[in-house]
C-alpha cells in the first residue's frame, strides 16, 4: 500500500468558511516547514583534473581529500591556491559547487610622492582614455594582441600587421631588425 497522500481526498468545509478559505487553511497547515538555507563553506582551489574539472581541498569533514567540484563561476589557473566559496548539492560534502573565489586585499602602489595609487586605473574624458596597470596591459581580439609591460616593452602580434601613414613613418631604436 502506498504511503503517499491521495491528491483527491475530500475537503471538509467547516461552518462559516467558504470552500476557498477552507482550502487555503488546509494548504497552510499541511505545508512543511521551510528548508534551512544552504550552508556555505570555504576550501582551497587545488587545480583541475585531466578533464578540466575543478578540484578542491580542505572541505569541512574531508580535510585531507582532494574533491572534484562543479562550478558556477569561471575558474582560471591563476586562481589555483585561492580560497573558494562552496555550497553542497543536496547537502553532500562530497558534491561541492564552487560559487565564488574569495578576493585577497591588495596593497595599493604609491607614486613618487608616496600617494597610494590603485593597481588598475582608468581615466576617460571626451578626448582621451588612459588605462594604467601595475605590471602589464594586454589588448586582445582573436589572434591579435598588443601587450604593454612595465619594463617598457611593447609587443604587437597578429597574423597580418599593417603600418600605414599618410605622412612620415619612422622606425627608430638602438637596433632595428627587419625579417
Amino acid at each position: 500500500m502506498s504511503t503517499l497522500k491521495d491528491p483527491f481526498e475530500l475537503l471538509i468545509v467547516e461552518e462559516g468558511l467558504d470552500d476557498f478559505e477552507a482550502l487555503s487553511r488546509k494548504s497552510v497547515n499541511a505545508a512543511s516547514p521551510p528548508a534551512a538555507p544552504p550552508e556555505a563553506a570555504t576550501a582551497r582551489f587545488h587545480g583541475f583534473d585531466h578533464d578540466d574539472q575543478p578540484l578542491v581541498t580542505g572541505v569541512a569533514g574531508l580535510p585531507h581529500e582532494i574533491v572534484p567540484a562543479q562550478t558556477t563561476v569561471p575558474l582560471l589557473r591563476s586562481h589555483i591556491g585561492s580560497r573558494v566559496v562552496l555550497l553542497f548539492e543536496d547537502g553532500d560534502r562530497r558534491r561541492p559547487i564552487v560559487v565564488g573565489v574569495l578576493q585577497q586585499p591588495r596593497r595599493p602602489v604609491a607614486d613618487a610622492a608616496g600617494v597610494p595609487q590603485p593597481l588598475v586605473y582608468v581615466q576617460a574624458d571626451d578626448d582621451r582614455l588612459v588605462l594604467s596597470a601595475e605590471r602589464e596591459i594586454v589588448l586582445r581580439c582573436g589572434d591579435a594582441s598588443v601587450t604593454l609591460s612595465r619594463a617598457g616593452k611593447v609587443v604587437i602580434e597578429g597574423r597580418y600587421v599593417v603600418s600605414r601613414s599618410s605622412g612620415y613613418n619612422k622606425v627608430k631604436g638602438a637596433s632595428v631588425e627587419i625579417n
